[in-house]
């Protein structure tokens, strides 16, 4: 008989304070959908050799400079974010141009979200992310890393 080798899973509530890791990402000038895939792989811990497809990881993510985020062709004028009222006929549709003159940070949020798991892992997962539209973020404290995406 063969020896046995078996693999390691880390468990969610193994992470601790000391092991949660913040990264600071700088969205100025960046491509929106390029961004937001490597900052949905750094939540998950894809670039950790330690992944778990059912674990959260302690990663956490913080973005600056969301209003200077930029997408290619005509997504400009033809992108639009879909809300609802909850009232019938209550739909409201604003184009990214729109969306960036009122809150750029909706814009980063949403395109992570996307892809992100859709279910309870993915819940917790967009909790971690911090987006902020200018360069001034309160994540000193924690020794951040920079992402260089």
């Amino acid at each position: 008989m063969g020896l046995r080798m078996q693999t390691y899973f880390p468990k969610s509530d193994a992470v601790s304070d000391e092991d949660v890791r913040w990264y600071i990402v700088d969205a100025g000038g960046k491509v929106l959908g390029r961004l937001a895939t490597q900052i949905a792989a750094v939540l998950r811990g894809k670039h950790h050799p330690t992944f778990t497809p059912h674990a959260d990881l302690g990663f956490r993510v913080a973005v600056i400079n969301a209003d200077k985020v930029v997408v290619t062709g005509n997504k400009a004028e033809q992108k639009t974010y879909f809300r609802h009222s909850g009232y019938p006929g209550g739909d409201k549709y604003r184009t990214f141009n729109e969306q960036m003159e009122l809150n750029p940070e909706v814009i980063i949020r949403r395109a992570v979200k996307g892809m992100l798991p859709k279910n309870r892992l993915g819940d917790k997962l967009i909790k971690k992310l911090k987006v902020y539209s200018g360069p001034n973020h309160p994540h000193q404290a924690q020794q951040p890393q920079v992402l260089d995406v």
